[in-house]
């Protein structure tokens, strides 16, 4: 009897320890496939980010493409809470203004793609505008994606030091794009947001990291979230200083005061437009909702231009003086 109870002992001792590996490996693994700062193959060839044509003809051959080239930004550096260099461009408008809009890109993305959003507050909405590259990105330092919670501060400091620039009076829009919505979201709650940020635009948002990753997991592998996605969270929290569920829009915007705007596309499968429904309806701000039919991910824009500048400026109207 002794002895059949030792070897139970030592045969849950190795599922335990069988487990634990399992957890660990597949931890590092989920880690390096959507974390660590690197070629994202796995998204190739993704039914989930599929565009229509027209779509894809305004990303490759949009008039914004050669506006962005033929504008003298300036270039400007920051140092990042935890010693990061990163790298933003700066338009001032054509005409004096105290109106910046700060423009922040989505999950593989870098600043001037933001252009295409940027030639529209430049040349209709005549504001100043800033277009940062995310840790991770562009030419901004980091070795992983923050997928908007460490982004978030950087966002802050940035925007400290863009009024510090152009002076206190400086009305400041925050208008992100996927990641980048998560982003400005995030900050959105933050107590040491500074009062120059009026408002805000989200487009394509996502509730929080967890939720995210367990969506796709689901999705794209077919596994449930717990508990390898915990196990993927440990390893981000060691490896880039932030855990999946703290990493949350939907509580900032519980606390948030800045009018926001959401902008979802009503066929996204990428990151369902329920999630914009369960920001909207959970935001302590003044808010709106604008879901556009037959959009995918981050396609609003292409996919009903004035209709979605209009909603815009509408929204800017009475948010920001």
């Amino acid at each position: 009897m002794k002895k059949m109870k030792r070897n139970w002992k030592r045969v849950l001792l190795l599922v335990v320890i069988v487990f634990i590996c399992i957890q660990v490996i597949g931890g590092v693994f989920f880690y390096d496939l959507a974390i660590k700062r690197g070629p994202k193959d796995f998204l190739q060839n993704n039914a989930d980010l599929e565009v229509a044509d027209e779509t894809m003809d305004l990303y490759v051959n949009g008039d914004w493409i050669d506006w962005v080239h033929d504008q003298n930004f300036e270039e400007l550096t920051l140092e990042s809470r935890d010693g990061l260099k990163l790298s933003g461009y700066f338009l001032p408008a054509a005409m004096p203004t105290d109106k910046l809009v700060i423009l922040t890109h989505g999950y593989l993305g870098n600043a001037k793609q933001m252009g295409l959003f940027g030639i529209f507050y430049y040349q209709e909405l005549g504001y100043n505008i800033f277009m940062p590259d995310a840790r991770g990105h562009g030419k901004s330092e980091g070795d992983y994606y923050g997928f908007g919670w460490p982004d978030r501060l950087d966002l802050i400091d940035w925007t400290n030091a863009l009024v510090e620039k152009l002076g206190t009076d400086t009305e400041v829009v925050y208008h992100g794009l996927s990641m980048g919505a998560a982003t400005v979201l995030m900050a959105s709650g933050e107590r040491e947001l500074p009062s120059q940020v009026k408002a805000i635009v989200a487009d394509s948002p996502y509730g929080s990291v967890y939720q995210l990753f367990a969506y796709q997991m689901k999705r794209m592998f077919h596994l449930p979230a717990f508990p390898l996605l915990d196990s993927t969270s440990l390893v981000t929290k060691m490896r880039a200083g932030y855990l999946f569920k703290e990493a949350s829009s939907l509580k900032a915007v519980r606390k948030t005061e800045v009018p926001i705007l959401y902008i979802h596309g009503k066929a996204d499968t990428f990151v369902p437009f329920q999630n914009a429904i369960e920001l909207y309806q959970n935001t302590s701000s003044s808010s709106e909702l604008f879901l556009v039919d037959g959009a995918n991910h981050g396609e609003s824009y292409a996919s009903q231009p004035e209709e979605y500048k209009q909603k815009v400026q509408q929204f800017l109207t009475h948010t920001v003086k």
